[in-house]
């Protein structure tokens, strides 16, 4: 039997663990969460603008190529024609508040958006359905399967010339397992949509609806086996009465729904809209947030009631600044009721802030609300002492929360920068910081050089995952800021290490006429494997290093370590242990033993078969398939090493590949000659190797560092 097409499924019960017993706060079981994520060009900020128009949020809807959508409202975005930055946005529609989140799909901007994984309930994955799969899909689906998310997959663009629903949804089950099912079909060539799940009958472009909603049915009875008998005796469960199994379903990825849409026409947008507020889960239906608290070395899990009642417990998923109205925080509330005029901890903090102003957001339009409960997403201004991944409680009892934190990829492509203008350093470095605070895939830091002249006679270096990363950077800094800069081209960040043992020594000692300076180190390094960092040890015997000079002596290794022996690279990987030395009862100072722990490691190194270490980056580039033979050589004469290929959608293949990072400058050109400009790749670090010996010995030509440097 085909159950009603408009069932009320709000007041199920709800059954994730530890939740279900909790009272039902209406307030909270009528949030929903939802990120909108995927690769570029898949029309996630045109999808946002549709289901805001269709939920009555806006009069009329913008364009990308317009530059006047709710989500796009950056100057640069406008004029780039393509999300740089997550936005927020919400939706007031049938009772209910939908929290809506726009991320950037260029894989060079994926640090904005894994970070909105620790904020929402569902992960909506939109997939062009002309190009099909792509990496950053792939990408998201598997970081919201890690957090365990519900996932969601929209295929955008039904309508489009050439497409073929029936294969990408095979696709999407060959990539993701049978548990992609969807929810409704394409119909009348993606005119319109046909529902699968309250519908059982009907016309699609492909496939049975009344099979789909069978295969839909049998999915979700299988979490439980009351339904199963249900399903087994009566042939059917209606729908209005699966909303607990398939809560339950969402949880543990038995179920990822399929839904498809044109947000160009509307067709399936109010079918969407639907779905987001019947199916997908409310803040006491899904998953409980990954809680630790740690002290020390020590973390162990901890459930974060969604009690409003309780003290606040939230979390800082987003941060940027603004030139003009200062540092904007989005948050995510979990725990109590968070106020207006309240007074918040940040993090290990003991001096509390006040909260003056708390917003929802509607991509740049700020509308002040007086409280957020658990599950909503808001946002607070001016709090300079906020920032990203920050948790933020009323209860001192709560400053060692953390939530367990989104794997980040690690930066590789760095760039020097330095002011236009003489004296405009120090600003720099300020307006560079806030632009690192607001992307944590951007990592900051100030290099001395090799005159050993002080921080400000160093350059100035920002890393991040991209070319066009740090392009928009430079863009924002001139643009936004008003900023010239000069940039030196972009820098590989090598490292040294070491391959054998060896012993180091050095003897300071200066004498000036009044007290003078002595101190006396020896000491060895050995390596470890790589990956393993620095480790320091103690192993002096009979007090001739007395135990509060070994901070000074590990201060000294440390400083010859990140400034670099053989080639000014930092040094990785080793062990130093300090096992002897000597000091005197009244010149022993701290200077002293910090200089002899400099230059002993500094001999030690050299002594230990000293290597220059590259980064090695995996890449996945997506080309026309008439273009593998090309791709393929190239990477290979790049001294890469191609992993394999695959299809993606007829025509176009994944090359999978390793390669040196300081092997792909400006590989996009390359790639576009190589593609007719239809070539696109993404790269994340794998690991670190040995450079070939003759790079090596450039690199080490031009640096010479002296013992007492």
């Amino acid at each position: 039997m085909c159950p009603s097409p408009t069932p009320d499924l709000e007041g199920a019960p709800a059954g994730s663990p530890g939740i279900a017993a909790l009272p039902r706060h209406p307030g909270i079981a009528a949030i929903r969460t939802l990120a909108l994520t995927g690769p570029a060009g898949a029309g996630k900020t045109a999808l946002a603008e549709a289901l805001l128009l269709k939920a009555g949020a806006i009069k009329s809807a913008g364009s990308v190529e317009k530059g006047n959508t709710v989500s796009d409202h950056d100057p640069l975005e406008r004029r780039m024609q393509h999300s740089l930055q997550t936005s927020l946005m919400h939706i007031a529609h049938d009772g209910l508040r939908i929290h809506l989140l726009d991320t950037p799909g260029a894989p060079d901007f994926i640090g904005q958006a894994l970070p909105v994984l620790e904020a929402v309930e569902t992960v909506a994955v939109v997939i062009n359905a002309q190009t099909g799969l792509e990496l950053m899909a792939q990408r998201m689906m598997d970081a919201a399967a890690g957090r365990d998310l519900t996932r969601l997959i929209i295929v955008n663009k039904i309508d489009a010339p050439g497409v073929d629903a029936q294969a990408l949804l095979g696709q999407l089950q060959t990539a993701f397992g049978r548990e992609c099912l969807p929810l409704n079909l394409p119909a009348a060539r993606g005119a319109r949509v046909q529902d699968c799940f309250f519908g059982c009958s009907g016309e699609s472009d492909f496939g049975s609806v009344e099979a789909a909603h069978r295969a839909l049915v049998e999915q979700v009875v299988e979490v439980d086996p009351d339904f199963v008998d249900r399903y087994l005796n009566d042939g059917d469960v209606p729908a209005t009465e699966l909303h607990a199994p398939l809560e339950q379903a969402f949880r543990e990825g038995h179920l990822i729904p399929v839904c498809f849409v044109s947000a160009r026409t509307g067709a399936g947008v109010a079918e969407l809209l639907d779905i987001i507020e019947k199916l997908l889960p409310n803040p006491y239906e899904a998953n409980p947030p990954q809680f630790l608290r740690r002290e020390g070395d020590e973390a162990e899990p901890l459930f974060i009631e969604m009690d409003p009642t309780r003290h606040v417990v939230a979390h800082v998923f987003k941060v940027q600044s603004d030139p003009y109205l200062g540092k904007l925080a989005m948050l995510r509330v979990h725990q109590g009721t968070l106020r207006k005029n309240a007074q918040l901890f940040v993090g290990h903090a003991r001096k509390p802030v006040r909260v003056a102003h708390l917003f929802m957001l509607q991509g740049k339009e700020h509308i002040e609300i007086e409280q957020a409960l658990p599950g909503d997403l808001c946002a607070l201004a001016k709090l300079e002492e906020i920032h990203y991944d920050a948790v933020l409680h009323d209860a001192q009892e709560d400053e060692h929360l953390h939530l367990a934190p989104v794997s980040l990829p690690t930066p590789v492509h760095g760039i020097a920068i330095q002011p236009s203008r003489h004296g405009d350093e120090q600003r720099l470095w300020e307006v560079l910081t806030r632009l690192v605070e607001e992307d944590p895939c951007l990592r900051l830091e100030r290099g001395g050089d090799q005159e050993g002249l002080g921080p400000q006679g160093g350059e100035t270096l920002v890393h991040g995952l991209g070319e066009l990363h740090l392009r928009v950077l430079l863009d924002r800094l001139k643009e936004v800021y008003k900023f010239d800069v000069q940039t030196q081209p972009p820098k590989i960040a090598y490292r040294e290490t070491i391959s054998a043992k060896a012993e180091g020594h050095s003897r300071h000692k200066k004498q000036t006429g009044g007290a003078g300076q002595f101190g006396e180190v020896w000491l060895w390094v050995e390596p470890l494997e790589r990956g393993a960092g620095f480790e320091f040890r103690d192993a002096v015997k009979g007090g001739t290093v007395p135990g509060q000079f070994m901070p000074a002596v590990e201060k000294g290794v440390r400083q010859a370590l990140e400034r670099g022996v053989v080639a000014g690279y930092p040094v990785v990987d080793l062990r130093v242990t300090v096992f002897d030395g000597k000091h005197h009862s009244v010149d022993s100072k701290e200077v002293a033993f910090i200089a002899a722990g400099r230059k002993a490691v500094i001999a030690a190194v050299r002594e230990a078969r000293p290597i220059v270490l590259e980064p090695i980056v995996e890449i996945e580039i997506n080309a026309p398939e008439a273009s593998t033979g090309d791709v393929t050589g190239d990477l290979a004469a790049r001294r890469g090493q191609v992993l394999g290929t695959r299809s993606i959608v007829p025509g176009q293949i994944s090359v999978e590949g390793l390669a040196p990072l300081a092997e792909l400058s400006a590989y996009q050109n390359r790639l576009n000659a190589m593609t007719s400009g239809q070539g696109r790749y993404s790269m994340v670090l794998s690991h670190y190797e040995a450079v070939p010996p003759n790079t090596q010995a450039q690199l080490s030509a031009g640096y010479h560092l002296k013992d007492d440097e």
